[in-house]
C-alpha cells in the first residue's frame, strides 16, 4: 500500500470537478489484473485530469482537425493502424499525425495531438487510444468522435520517461513502460466506460536505473531489451512473467548490441533493432536477427541491416500492420519510414522506403 501511496498526488481542480468516473478506490487487495473484464475495482490513485469538457462528443464539434504543417518527419518512432486510420508518432516534432492513406505527402496528414514532448508510441483497443508523453512523464488518452480525436484524459506521474505502450488483448490491459525505473504501469477500463484506471505498477528492480527502450509480449511472456546505464552495467535481455515480472531467463548481450531498441518475433526469427552500443555510440546502430537469443552472447547472429535497408541511420521500432511491417529510422533523410513483408520463414521481402 505504501508503495502505491507515494504515487498519490493531490488532485487538481479538473480532478475535483470530474473525478475518476467508473473507478473506485480499493487497493488493499493489490492483485495482478486478470483476464476477466475489469470491474472498476482495485485501482491505484494517481494524478489525473479530465479534458475535453464534460461531453467530449459535443466538444469535438467545436473544432476542425489541423493539417500537418511539415513535409518531413523528425525522428519518427512508431507506425500503427487502427481500423481505417494510420498513425505516425513523429517524436522530435512533438506530435502524432494520422491519415486514412499511407504514402501521401506528410502535409496532407492531420495532427492527432501536438500537446506532448517527444512521444514514442501509440496503442489502442479500438475504443480508446493511449500515447506516452515521454518527457512530461504522463500518458494521454484519446477518443474518436466523427473522425476527430479528443484528448479526454491525461494521467500524470507515470514513472520516468514512459517510452513504450502496448495494448494486450489476451489480458485486456494497456502496458506502459517507464524507461529508466524498471516499472510497468498497467491500465484498464470497464466494458461500459472508456475511463482509464491504473490497476497496478509492476517492477523489475534489476532494470532500475538502466535505460530500456521497450518490451515485447511473446508467447505470454514479456521480454525487455538490453539497455545502457551510466555505470556501464553488463547488457542483458530479460524474459519475465508478464503477471509479476519475475525473471524466467536472461540472455547475455555483447557490448556492441547493448543499446537495443526493440525485439520483434517474426516467424522463425527474433528481429532486433539496436540504437547504440554500451557507450551510447549510434555508429553501431543496426538490425540483427537470430533464431535463438542464447546465440547472441556467442556473436552468432546475422546482421541484416545493410542487406535489406540503406544502412547508416538508426533503426528504431518495428510494427506489424495487416500482415506487413513498418520500420522507423532516423539520422538519414529519405528513408525515415520503411515498409517490408516476409516470406513463410520470416525472411524479409519487398522493402520499400515510404517516407
Amino acid at each position: 500500500m505504501k508503495l502505491f501511496r507515494r504515487y498519490l498526488i493531490s488532485a487538481v481542480s479538473f480532478l475535483l470537478a470530474f473525478g475518476l468516473a467508473g473507478c473506485s478506490n480499493n487497493t488493499a487487495n493489490n492483485e495482478a489484473p486478470v483476464v476477466a473484464p475489469y470491474d472498476g475495482e482495485n485501482y491505484v490513485e494517481i494524478s489525473t485530469v479530465t479534458v475535453g469538457g464534460e461531453n467530449p462528443e459535443e466538444f469535438a464539434k467545436t473544432y476542425e482537425p489541423i493539417k500537418n504543417f511539415d513535409k518531413e518527419l523528425s525522428v519518427p518512432t512508431f507506425v500503427t493502424k487502427v481500423d481505417d486510420t494510420y498513425f505516425i508518432v513523429d517524436c522530435y516534432h512533438n506530435r502524432i499525425i494520422y491519415s486514412k492513406e499511407m504514402g501521401i505527402p506528410l502535409d496532407q496528414w492531420y495532427i492527432m495531438s501536438s500537446d506532448m514532448t517527444q512521444p514514442h508510441t501509440l496503442a489502442s483497443d479500438g475504443k480508446v487510444y493511449m500515447a506516452d508523453d515521454t518527457e512530461n512523464n504522463r500518458i494521454l488518452i484519446f477518443e474518436k468522435f466523427d473522425d476527430k480525436f479528443v484528448n479526454t484524459q491525461s494521467i500524470y506521474n507515470v514513472g520516468t520517461r514512459p517510452h513504450y505502450t502496448v495494448y494486450d488483448k489476451t489480458t485486456d490491459t494497456f502496458y506502459v513502460w517507464s524507461s529508466v525505473t524498471g516499472e510497468l504501469y498497467c491500465f484498464r477500463h470497464t466494458a461500459d466506460s472508456t475511463r482509464i484506471c491504473l490497476t497496478e505498477i509492476r517492477k523489475i528492480s534489476q532494470l532500475d536505473g538502466i535505460y530500456v527502450r521497450s518490451f515485447s509480449i511473446i508467447d505470454g511472456d514479456i521480454y525487455f531489451v538490453s539497455g545502457v546505464s551510466p555505470s556501464g552495467t553488463a547488457a542483458k535481455i530479460y524474459r519475465c512473467s508478464l503477471e509479476d515480472l519475475s525473471i524466467k531467463e536472461t540472455y547475455d548481450i555483447p557490448d556492441n548490441l547493448a543499446g537495443m531498441a526493440q525485439i520483434t518475433r517474426i516467424k522463425d526469427y527474433y528481429y532486433i533493432t539496436t540504437s547504440t552500443d554500451l557507450s551510447g555510440n549510434q555508429d553501431h546502430a543496426t538490425i540483427i536477427r537470430t533464431g535463438d537469443l542464447k546465440d547472441l552472447s556467442k556473436g552468432s547472429y546475422e546482421d541484416i541491416y545493410s542487406t535489406y535497408f540503406v544502412g547508416g541511420g538508426t533503426p528504431y521500432y518495428i510494427s506489424e500492420v495487416e500482415g506487413s511491417y513498418y520500420l522507423t529510422e532516423h539520422r538519414l533523410k529519405g528513408h525515415s519510414v520503411w515498409n517490408f513483408e516476409t516470406d513463410n520463414n520470416g525472411n524479409i521481402t519487398n522493402v520499400t522506403a515510404v517516407y
